[in-house]
Parts: C-alpha cells; structure tokens; sequence
C-alpha cells in the first residue's frame, strides 16, 4: 500500500484524496501551518502562492518524496495571467527549490467534480502527469489508474508549462460561465 500525504482538504484536496484512496493507497491530510509528512507520494493541493510556505516548513520533510504539484500560477486578483515567467513553470520552480525530491506536475487539468465523478460529460477523466522522474510518473499514473481516473504522461518536466496554460485557460472559461465546473477538456483515445 502507498501512502500519500496531502496538504490540503479543499475541493480539489478531497477530490484527490477520493481517488487515491479508491485505489487502496493511504492517505492523510495536513495543513500548510503543520504537520508530518507520512507519505512516500505527497500531493500540493493548494493554490500557488502557499508553495514557498510549503517549502519553508516541510522542504526537509520532501527530501526523497515524491511531490505533485497541482496548481495553476495564475493572478488571482485579475484572472487574466499566469504569474511565473514565460517558458517555465510553477512546477519547475518548484522542482529547483525541492532537488532532493521528485517533483511531477499533475491534476491541475481536471476539476475536482470531475475527478468525483470520474467523467467530463462522456468521456473519462484522464489525469495529465508531467516531470523529468520516470519512475515517479509511473507510481503517480498507478495510484491514478487503480483508482478508476485514467492518466496518460504528457512527458518531461518542461510540459509543465503548457499543462499550466491549459490549465489557466480551463479556470478562465469556468469562472466567465463559459464552461461548467463539472466540464473541461477530455480526451479522446
């Protein structure tokens, strides 16, 4: 069994955890202000300005982790821009702050009611993983997969930035009411 921390315990922390744990792995939540790491995987599940926080308290706590980065840099006070610069990405920041950990960006294509109910209209929620550890794409897509969401590895940890754009542009449209939050992008086999 596997066991994953997550910090968080919003929407998108339990959406994850729900997956997870349906897939036979343990999992406990700690906050941003507290808390051991337990976990061999453990999951960011918040928005990215808490990141450095993150950092901060647990760095140590990474060390030989795997950690996935789910969020989406965007400026929360305009919705209209990513914040990191052009060519890069959170995850990569934060892969450079963690290098003794295993950084993987994933999840911040999908909604959290999309990973509850495992579908975006017809077709099945499929997770997008990416990062520069081989072997930690393959542990996180395993976790995914047993627990009934599909995840395909969108390569190396440069696709972190487009996997961000994506997921700006996702955030976006659901905030104007162009697209629900129980939609998004699917994809097609």
């Amino acid at each position: 069994m596997t066991n994953v921390t997550i910090f968080g315990s919003g929407n998108m922390g339990s959406a994850i955890a729900s997956v997870l744990a349906a897939g036979g792995a343990s999992v406990d939540h700690i906050g941003t202000d507290g808390g051991t790491v337990t976990g061999d995987v453990v999951v960011l599940a918040v928005p990215y300005p808490a990141l450095d926080a993150i950092v901060a308290s647990h760095g140590d706590q990474l060390a030989g982790k795997i950690v996935v980065d789910i969020t989406n840099p965007l400026d929360f006070s305009t919705f209209d821009s990513l914040v990191v610069a052009d060519g890069t990405s959170a995850t990569a920041e934060l892969a450079a702050k963690l290098p003794s950990s295993s950084v993987v960006k994933a999840f911040n294509t999908t909604f959290a009611a999309t990973l509850a109910t495992k579908k975006i209209g017809d077709l099945d929620t499929t997770v997008l993983i990416a990062g520069d550890d081989e072997t930690a794409k393959q542990t996180l897509a395993q976790l995914i997969t047993a627990g009934g969401v599909q995840a395909i590895d969108a390569g190396s940890l440069k696709r972190a930035h487009e996997l961000e754009s994506v997921g700006f542009l996702q955030l976006t449209l659901a905030a104007a009411e162009k697209i629900n939050w129980t939609g998004g992008f699917g994809i097609v086999r």
